[in-house]
């Protein structure tokens, strides 16, 4: 946040000192959380917790709720929801309570679209508070399936077309979506009456930002003390291993990802994958790029700056790993590639691996893959969780 100039340093007036000392607790407290740049709020008051590193999420706390602010990430002029967490053994007191959509905590009886919140309660003892899920064939966790198997957990089909009736049955206290930009919104569950809590943890620009959301979800399952831990620990660690990869002068230079089609999808030059590449210690072929998104480039584009790159990671998901005869009769001008040549590539089979289910709230996880793979000498004795290096 950009302040004024220091002109009125120069002022002697006991009033213009005490405004100007007002004006320094106000931005304080602005900056406190990422979330509170660029837009207007609904509350004034309260206990703001500080949160270091989510650019769309604010947090306050109020002695008899909660109220969660969710900057809108495609306008960040604009408030994408507010949520008013009361605790659901307390009496509602509407009197006082600020516009938003109310929730009643710690919820129980949830209906979830994601893997990766699944796997969040899971790290936060409160997977026994899912009562349905949606598009199971992208789930990996056994005890889901098993739940599914039992009738414990119901799967409600579809998550672009959910099972409505079965929506309606399971009597739901809230449900878990991912919200996208110009979706339309949210179909027939928007009429249910059922508070839809929007996750966008995703839109983060940063994988501490991301993670840091594990701190609102833990308030919504009454897990707040344990997720204020659990994010302690991985902040921690996620700084201990960029201080460990900074003293390396050494910076080899990556690539990453396939051929989808005619399409090469690679992270854009300000995305939390390439945060990450730096912060391994490595040089991103599209480190100069300014997108925060994925970027679509042809075969020529990506061959162009990342033919002579020490490293390629790919990820793919399929029964067993991908070898190099494979990758060349899938595309021969993957052998184009000095990483091809050298065989300097490394694969994560996310179809055996918990990779999209662990990362966004332990980046830290990754970034010791990561750093194993470009500076092994820093991190001896270790071995990698995800990636593999292709036989």
């Amino acid at each position: 946040m950009k302040r004024k100039g220091h002109a009125f340093m120069n002022r002697r007036h006991p009033a213009d000192i005490c405004h100007h000392l007002l004006l320094l607790l106000l931005l304080f407290l602005a900056s406190c959380s990422g979330g509170g740049r660029g837009g207007q709020h609904t509350t004034s008051g309260g206990d703001t917790l500080c949160l270091r590193y989510a650019d769309y999420l604010r947090l306050v706390d109020y002695p008899d709720y909660t109220v969660a602010e969710l900057r809108n990430p495609w306008d960040t002029t604009r408030l994408l929801h507010t949520y008013i967490l009361v605790d659901v053994a307390d009496t509602l007191p509407v009197a006082n309570l600020p516009e938003g959509t109310v929730v009643r905590t710690p919820l129980n009886r949830t209906l979830i679209y994601s893997s990766v919140h699944l796997s969040l309660l899971k790290d936060l003892d409160a997977l026994a508070a899912t009562a349905g899920v949606c598009d199971l064939k992208y789930i990996r966790m056994p005890e889901i399936h098993a739940a599914v198997r039992s009738g414990a957990i119901a799967d409600c089909g579809d998550s672009m077309n959910p099972d409505i009736e079965r929506v309606i049955s399971l009597h739901p206290d809230a449900i878990l979506l991912s919200p996208f930009e110009n979706s339309g919104g949210y179909g027939r569950v928007e009429k249910l009456g059922i508070p839809l809590i929007e996750c966008a943890d995703y839109m983060e620009r940063s994988p501490l930002g991301r993670a840091e959301w594990m701190r609102f979800y833990g308030r919504l399952y009454g897990r707040a003390a344990q997720a204020d831990s659990l994010f302690a620990v991985v902040e921690q660690r996620y700084h201990a291993l960029k201080e460990q990869a900074a003293v390396t002068s050494c910076r080899p230079s990556v690539m990453c990802d396939l051929l989808t089609g005619s399409t090469w999808y690679t992270p854009g030059g300000q995305s939390t994958v390439a945060r990450l590449y730096a912060d391994a210690g490595a040089r991103y072929i599209f480190a100069d790029d300014t997108h925060t998104g994925s970027l679509p480039y042809t075969f020529e584009r990506i061959y162009d700056r990342g033919r002579d790159a020490d490293y390629w990671l790919i990820r793919y998901n399929q029964p067993a790993d991908k070898r190099y005869p494979e990758l060349a009769s899938e595309f021969a001008g993957y052998r184009g590639f000095r990483a091809f040549r050298e065989r300097n590539i490394y694969g994560c089979n996310t179809g055996v691996t918990p990779f999209y289910e662990e990362v966004p709230f332990h980046p830290d996880r990754f970034l010791h893959d990561l750093i194993l793979i470009f500076h092994p000498e820093l991190l001896p004795d270790s071995t990698l969780r995800y990636y593999r290096r292709l036989p």
